[in-house]
C-alpha cells in the first residue's frame, strides 16, 4: 500500500505532502489544476519513463519520496532479495532529479538503478486510463492473469517443473547420442588400440626397468674381453700363478743351501700368492656374472623400443600407458553398452514427456474451466456499467509448448450484437475501453497481488447511472485492494473514502499547486462545485449531500 507521496520542487508543486489510507482515495479538482503532475510524480520515483523536465523552474532539482507498507510475502520483497537491498515492512523510494538532467534514487537508503525501480514498481502499482498500454492491454499477461483469477498458479509452476524435466531428460538423451556417435566414429582405433596395448601388457617403471638392464648388458659386453685377459694374466700356466709357482718352486728347492737368506722372500711369495689366488677368484666372479645370453639382449632392446613406440604413437608418458589403455577399455566398454543405455535414456525422455503433457493437457482444462468463470463474472459487471449490448471473451488458442503450457490467451470484446469480437484496445472506444477495464479488474481482484491500483481518469466520457455504476465497482475494488483515482466525475467522488482537492493559486508571480484534504463539509462542496460548476447553489449541495448518502 502506499502510504505516502513526498514531493518537493517538482513543475508546480514547492512542497507537498500526501498521506494516503487503504480503501478508496479520489483526487479531484479543475482541469489543470496538477492531478496529472501527482501522476508524473509518483511515476518518476517508481522508474517509469516519462517526461524529462521535471524541475520547478528556479529550483536547483526536483525531489520525490514514496513510502510503502509491505506485508508478509508481498512480490516486492523477492525483489529486494534478488538485488541486494535491504527489505523489511517500509519500504522507501526517494529519487532526485537535478536541473541538469541527472537522476539519482535511493531504495532504502541504498542506491539502486532505474531497472531496480521499476522491477519494484511491476510489484508496488498498476496504472489504469483511457490509453493503458501495459497490465490489462497487454495480450503477453492475458495467461497470467487467467492463472491468478483461477487460483492455477501452483499447477502453472508444477508445469515448469516438469517443462525442466524435460528438457533434462532430452538434453541428456542428446548428450549420450553424440557422445555414442563419436565413440562408434572411432570404434576401429578404440578396438585396434586396446587389443595392441593388451598384448603388449606396459607395467608403471617397466620402461626404466628395460633401459637399465639394456645399458648393464651393453656394457658387460664391452668390458668382458679384457676382463678375461686379465683372468688368462692371472693364472696358472703362463699367467702370474703359474709363474710365481714356479719360482716358489725354484727357491724353496735352494733355501737350505741359502743359508736363510731367502727366508723372507719366499715367505712374502707365498703370501702373494694367496692375493693373487683371491684377485682372480674376483675377477673370475666377475666375468661368471657378464655372462648373459645375446638373444636376453635383443629381447629386452625389443621390448624396451615397442614399449617407447606405443608411447610416441598415443602421445603419452611410457609410464602413462596402463592408465591411458584402461581409459581406451572404458571408451569401448560405453560403446558397447550405449545401445542398452540410450533405450534408458530414451524411455526417461518419454516418461518426462508424457508426464508434461499430462500436466499441460490438466492445467489448459483448468484454465478453459476458469475462462468460463471469468466470461460469466463480466457479463454481470456489464450491463450495470452500460455495456449491456457488448460482449466478453476469453480466447484460448492452442500454443507450442512451453515451460507455461500450451495456451495461448487473450481478452476480448465486441460492443455490439453480431459484431466480430477483437483485442479490447482495437475494438473498444475510449469511454468504453475504460469501463471495460474497469469490469475486468474488478473480476480479477479475487485473484491478484497486493497491488495499488491507479485509475486516472477512468470514467471520462460517462456520466449519470453509468457514472454512479463506475464509481461503485471501484468502491467495491478498493476492499482488496488500495485504489486511487484521479476522477472529474462527482457519482466517483462521492463513493471515496478519502478525498483530496487538487487546485492551482499562484503566490509572488508563480503559479503553484495544492491538495487538500477534504472532510466531510469540504467534501459537499467540493461534489456539489463538480456538479454546478464555480457557482456553488444550495441545490448543488443538496445533490451532493444525495450522493454521498447514496
Amino acid at each position: 500500500m502506499l502510504r505516502s507521496l513526498d514531493i518537493r520542487d517538482v513543475l508546480i508543486i514547492d512542497r507537498l505532502e500526501l498521506a494516503f489510507r487503504p480503501g478508496l482515495n479520489v483526487l479531484t479538482g479543475e482541469t489543470g489544476a496538477g492531478k496529472s503532475i501527482l501522476l508524473d510524480a509518483l511515476g518518476f520515483v517508481l522508474g517509469w519513463r516519462g517526461r524529462a523536465d521535471l524541475v520547478r523552474a528556479g529550483a536547483s532539482q526536483g525531489e520525490v519520496v514514496a513510502v510503502f507498507d509491505l506485508p508478509p510475502g508481498h512480490a516486492a520483497r523477492a525483489v529486494l532479495d534478488e538485488a541486494g537491498l535491504p527489505g523489511g515492512d517500509e519500504l522507501i523510494l526517494r529519487r532526485v532529479n537535478s536541473v541538469d538532467g541527472r537522476k539519482t534514487a535511493w531504495v532504502n537508503d541504498r542506491r539502486a538503478g532505474g531497472e531496480v525501480l521499476r522491477a519494484l514498481s511491476d510489484a508496488l502499482v498498476e496504472l489504469h486510463g483511457q490509453q493503458d498500454d501495459r497490465g490489462l492491454l497487454n495480450p503477453r499477461g492475458h495467461r497470467a492473469l487467467l492463472d491468478a483469477f483461477g487460483g492455477l498458479e501452483p499447477e502453472v509452476e508444477a508445469l515448469r517443473a516438469a517443462w525442466s524435466a524435460r528438457a533434462r531428460a532430452e538434453r541428456t538423451l542428446a548428450e549420450a547420442e553424440a557422445g555414442l556417435a563419436a565413440l562408434r566414429a572411432e570404434e576401429e582405433y578404440l578396438r585396434h588400440a586396446v587389443a595392441e596395448l593388451d598384448a603388449l601388457s606396459p607395467l608403471p617403471g617397466e620402461e626404466a626397468e628395460l633401459d637399465a638392464r639394456r645399458r648393464a648388458m651393453q656394457a658387460a659386453d664391452r668390458i668382458r674381453e679384457d676382463i678375461a685377459r686379465a683372468l688368462a694374466a692371472l693364472g696358472p700356466g703362463e699367467g702370474a700363478e703359474g709363474r710365481m709357482g714356479d719360482a716358489l718352486r725354484w727357491l724353496d728347492g735352494v733355501a737350505d743351501r741359502a743359508e736363510g737368506r731367502l727366508d723372507g722372500a719366499i715367505a712374502a711369495l707365498s703370501r702373494a700368492l694367496i692375493e693373487l689366488g683371491e684377485a682372480g677368484q674376483g675377477v673370475e666372479t666377475c666375468l661368471e656374472a657378464l655372462e648373459f645370453d645375446p638373444g636376453a639382449l635383443e629381447a629386452t632392446e625389443e621390448r624396451l623400443f615397442a614399449i617407447r613406440a606405443a608411447a610416441r604413437k598415443h602421445s603419452v608418458l611410457p609410464d602413462d600407458l596402463g592408465g591411458f589403455a584402461d581409459g581406451l577399455r572404458a571408451r569401448l566398454a560405453a560403446l558397447d553398452a550405449g545401445a542398452h543405455d540410450l533405450a534408458a535414456l530414451e524411455k526417461a525422455r518419454d516418461a518426462a514427456g508424457a508426464a508434461y503433457d499430462a500436466a499441460a493437457a490438466a492445467l489448459s482444462a483448468a484454465r478453459h474451466a476458469a475462462s468460463r468463470r471469468l466470461d460469466a463474472a463480466m457479463a454481470a459487471e456489464l450491463p450495470p456499467l452500460k455495456l449491456d449490448r457488448a460482449s466478453f471473451a476469453t480466447a484460448i488458442t492452442r500454443a507450442e509448448p512451453g515451460p507455461e503450457g500450451i495456451d495461448l490467451v487473450s481478452f476480448t470484446v465486441a460492443t455490439n450484437p453480431g459484431a466480430p469480437a477483437g483485442p479490447l484496445d482495437k475494438i473498444a472506444s475510449g469511454g468504453e475501453l475504460s469501463r471495460f477495464l474497469l469490469a475486468l479488474k474488478v473480476c480479477l481482484a479475487q485473484g491478484s497481488s497486493p497491488l495499488t491500483l491507479i485509475f486516472d481518469e477512468i470514467d471520462r466520457g460517462v456520466g449519470g447511472a453509468t457514472a454512479d455504476a463506475v464509481g461503485r465497482r471501484l468502491a467495491e475494488l478498493s476492499r482488496s485492494a488500495q485504489v486511487l483515482v484521479v476522477t472529474h466525475s462527482p457519482q466517483v467522488a462521492a463513493r471515496a473514502g478519502h478525498h483530496w482537492r487538487v487546485e492551482k493559486r499562484v503566490a509572488h508571480g508563480s503559479t503553484l499547486s495544492s491538495v487538500t484534504p477534504l472532510d466531510a463539509p469540504a467534501r459537499v462542496d467540493e461534489i456539489a462545485r463538480m456538479l454546478s460548476g464555480d457557482t456553488i447553489t444550495d441545490e448543488a449541495r443538496a445533490a451532493a449531500r444525495a450522493l454521498l448518502a447514496g
